[in-house]
């Protein structure tokens, strides 16, 4: 059985949580069972088992990727702390920090953050689905 066929099941209870309306709901279904059957389906299998295979990597480099991605997330909510601290004491110099950090962001271009995005989205559908299976805790 193909990773796509063991997906079918788990998408469909998603789509009857999601969609409320009886025919929309067997609309998708269908959708799904032809995306079962085309070219779409096999790329996103090859992109799954890619995933999976960077999430089940020996090399510390891989398989430490996206969770260092989290510390570092946490990291910046946690700086928002010292950065109350600073704008109580001196605002002008918190409010040139934030500026500086805006003007940083707004400079990393749009696909990057789209690519991102589509990656740790991957990742999580990952380690969902190895969890469903039992294949991890």
């Amino acid at each position: 059985m193909s990773l796509l066929s063991t997906l079918i099941g788990p998408i469909s209870k998603i789509i009857d949580k999601i969609i409320p309306d009886k025919q929309a709901r067997d609309l998708a279904k269908l959708e799904l069972l032809k995306l079962e059957g085309s070219q779409e389906l096999e790329q996103v299998r090859v992109q799954m088992s890619a995933i999976l295979a960077e999430a089940q990597s020996a090399d510390p480099w891989t398989s430490r990727a996206r969770p260092s991605f989290l510390y570092v997330m946490y990291l910046l909510l946690l700086w928002s702390i010292p950065m109350g601290l600073i704008a109580a004491i001196r605002p002008e110099t918190a409010q040139n920090i934030a500026s500086g950090m805006n003007a940083y962001l707004a400079g990393i271009p749009e696909p990057l953050y789209a690519l991102f995005g589509t990656g740790y989205l991957g990742y999580t559908v990952a380690r969902q689905w190895g969890k469903i299976r039992g294949a991890e805790k």
